[in-house]
């Protein structure tokens, strides 16, 4: 278990690494951060002895969180190099954990869905546990009033079928129910750096990304069903999952730090 500390936005926390080799820059559009309120002992067997669930404290009981972050990856492309691109959908699964290591607040990915034929390069030559879909957005952004009027997503032909359907209030968020304030809780849920997952081949991998602070707004859900949570047992099948909160953003750039690395400490 680890209650979570005070959290800000520090210079180190959002400066940029210059990128070399063969990382990746990407503008990201349909960013959306979708977290749950999950029971922490549905989700501990998923992570590494390693990392500790963050934990908060809401309507009298402690909860994980999970996020379901999809989003388009707009023009995939290598940092040093301007062509070629991909376009193409992505929907990450993440639990919110910190390294008991070196005491850094890390997202613990399950997995993730990606619609290119490119899956194959982190799936098959890195192991990671990136899975190939069909996934469908049906956004409009609406950018004199700078909220979705739109938002549809929908995976299908998965290891993690989902659909979900947002609203947008238009509002940066004032507050995230669980945390001392409002900047703590942006730090977890918007600002993990560095992943970390089970490898296919079974052992521990991590990488590395960057992006600047969000400037999300808040948003609702209309329906959603993630047959992955379900699958899990982290959900009980035929229930709605406990929203936690929604931030949606329109655009945002991240860098990628290549290649992921396999960690020393084994997986156990």
């Amino acid at each position: 278990m680890n209650k979570i500390e005070t959290l800000a936005f520090s210079d180190g926390l959002l400066s940029r690494k210059p990128p070399t080799g063969i990382d990746v820059d990407t503008t990201l559009a349909h960013f959306a951060i979708i977290t749950c309120l999950v029971n922490p002992d549905a989700v501990r067997q998923q992570i590494h002895p390693r990392f500790h669930l963050d934990l908060i404290k809401v309507d009298g009981r402690e909860w994980a969180l999970l996020s379901v972050v999809p989003f388009v990856d707009q023009d995939f492309r290598f940092s040093k190099i301007s062509w070629p691109k991909w376009r193409f959908g992505q929907t990450n699964y993440r639990i919110y954990v910190t390294d008991s290591e070196t005491g850094a607040h890390v997202a613990w990915f399950i997995g993730t869905s990606l619609d290119s034929w490119t899956v194959s390069v982190p799936r098959h030559l890195w192991k990671l546990p990136w899975h190939r879909a069909n996934i469908q957005f049906d956004c409009e952004f609406d950018t004199s009033a700078k909220r979705y009027t739109t938002y549809r997503m929908q995976t299908t032909n998965s290891w993690a079928d989902a659909h979900v359907e947002l609203t947008d209030t238009g509002n940066p968020p004032t507050e995230l129910k669980g945390f001392d304030n409002l900047e703590s809780g942006l730090v977890l849920l918007t600002h993990p750096r560095m992943g970390y997952y089970f490898r296919r081949d079974g052992k521990l991998g991590s990488y590395a990304i960057w992006h600047d602070r969000l400037q999300t707004t808040v948003g609702n859900v209309l329906t959603a069903r993630f047959d992955l949570l379900d699958r899990l047992g982290i959900v009980e099948r035929g229930k709605i999952f406990n929203v936690h909160s929604v931030l949606i953003q329109n655009r945002t750039e991240f860098t990628i730090y290549l290649p992921p690395r396999i960690v020393e400490s084994p997986a156990l």
